[in-house]
């Protein structure tokens, strides 16, 4: 039991490592350009600083969720990884939540700002926004998972270590 538990854990790690590369990758690659008449209009993610956090947040929880997949289960280390867990979910959390506020504003405007829409203009782009999405909130999901199992194991360690 305690192995097949393991190796769902390591699973559920390296899924969602790839989930949060998947969606550096589709974010990363996200642009397009319209020409209207004269006037050529170009998305990419880039310009936005939501859209920028949002890459770098995932970026450093992927090179967190790589490397913690290196670490013993028995040594000291793995003790940290209930703390990491705990900060690279909130990471991702606000990342998400800032890509998700900026993608609604494309897709939806702000008319009391006066700002417009763009998702009609650039499709291509919403379309591989609203996929990098998608891909974090699964990552986002998973890490939350592994969050609960981290604390549900290494809790009761830690309190057996006191008496």
């Amino acid at each position: 039991m305690a192995k097949t538990t393991s190796v769902c854990y390591l699973l559920l790690r390296v899924l969602a490592f790839g989930a949060t590369l998947s969606s550096i990758i589709v974010m990363s690659t996200s642009h397009e350009t319209v020409n209207f008449f004269t006037v050529s209009f170009e998305a990419k993610y880039t310009h936005s600083s939501a859209f920028m956090y949002f890459v770098i947040a995932n970026s450093v929880v992927a090179v967190y969720g790589f490397l913690v997949l290196f670490v013993p289960s028995g040594s000291f280390l793995w003790q940290f990884v209930i703390f990491f867990d705990l900060v690279f979910t909130l990471l991702l959390t606000s990342s998400v939540s800032a890509a998700l506020a900026m993608a609604y504003v494309g897709k939806k405007g702000n008319r009391y700002a006066g700002w417009l829409p763009v998702c009609g203009q650039v499709p291509k782009y919403c379309h591989q926004v609203t996929g990098a999405l998608a891909s974090a909130f699964i990552a986002l999901i998973m890490y939350i998972s592994l969050l609960f199992h981290s604390i549900y194991t290494i809790l009761p360690l830690l309190q057996v270590g006191k008496t």
